[in-house]
């Protein structure tokens, strides 16, 4: 069973943030054996602080984090996410990275390795979280 990794989770231990890097790589560390995950937002995220895809490829290769696409089930879930949202109020006009992320956790039945649970855990209630 796997774990998709957030990407804070991922930049903490790469900038070695003084707060929270040994959070998140202990976690790493935990879950690794048993498969983390990223997907294509992760992944862009990921590349908007990096100068080349390459650069990325080598911080997220030692973690042996397996890339997964998204599947239709996760849009899907992503775009009823970013309703309720707007519903309750939200101004963005486009669903937010986290609506993508939790979808497809919960599409995949797996769990989220992150620090910031805010609007997993309002949007995706179902999604367990692996935080602070």
């Amino acid at each position: 069973m796997g774990r998709i990794l957030d990407s804070n989770v991922i930049l903490d231990v790469a900038t070695d943030d003084p707060v929270w890097g040994a959070w998140s790589d202990a976690q790493i560390s935990r879950y690794q054996k048993d498969g983390l995950l990223i997907n294509p937002v992760i992944y862009a995220d990921l590349c908007a602080g990096a100068e080349s895809m390459h650069e990325v490829d080598h911080l997220i290769e030692p973690l042996g984090l397996k890339f997964e696409e998204l599947p239709r089930e996760a849009l899907f879930l992503a775009a009823k996410a970013f309703l309720l949202y707007r519903r309750n109020g939200g101004t963005k006009v486009l669903p937010l990275p986290d609506f993508f992320i939790g979808a497809h956790a919960e599409s995949l039945g797996i769990a989220i390795i992150t620090r910031d649970p805010s609007r997993y855990q309002t949007y995706f209630p179902k999604v367990k979280l692996i935080k602070p």
